[in-house]
């Protein structure tokens, strides 16, 4: 056999069936996005109050912080007076809140260096917020060790 062989086939770059993805599955995408719109906008028109909203509750303690990331990997705890609280070449959960709130205030065009609020509530929840621009983070949902790492820093005096 040689190369100008017309036996020898070349893959087609192409698929020659013309309906790559079954139109029945394109269907069903379409409904289940209409269907997820009519509910919600149900759920609107109708008034329904939000669900799964934390449970008001008394604060047990708060401390506010400036957390000053430094790399992607290290972050620096200040207290508002500029002292600092924790230095974390490796800061691990700390780290991702810090990108976190760095972000929003990116968005919105404010001083990263501004303090944050940790708040620990009679109910058990464990919360970052950022006055600043309204981010918060539930960090008691990131598992035990991440909450631990900020119950840690609240008793940090």
């Amino acid at each position: 056999m040689t190369m100008s062989d017309p036996t020898l086939r070349r893959p087609a770059l192409r698929s020659s069936n013309p309906e790559m993805v079954p139109k029945a599955l394109l269907w069903g995408m379409l409904a289940l996005a209409m269907a997820s719109l009519a509910i919600v906008t149900f759920a609107v028109l109708t008034g329904r109050p939000p669900a799964a909203v934390p449970q008001p509750a008394a604060v047990v303690q708060e401390k506010w912080i400036v957390l000053e990331g430094r790399s992607a990997q290290s972050v620096i705890v200040r207290n508002t007076d500029g002292s600092v609280l924790l230095d974390l070449p490796h800061g691990g959960f700390i780290t991702v809140i810090q990108s976190g709130i760095a972000t929003e205030r990116r968005k919105y065009g404010v001083d990263p260096l501004l303090p944050v609020r940790i708040v620990e509530y009679a109910n058990g929840r464990l919360v970052a917020e950022d006055p600043e621009t309204g981010w918060s983070a539930e960090l008691y949902a990131f598992g035990g060790d991440n909450k631990a790492a900020f119950e840690r820093l609240l008793a940090t005096r």
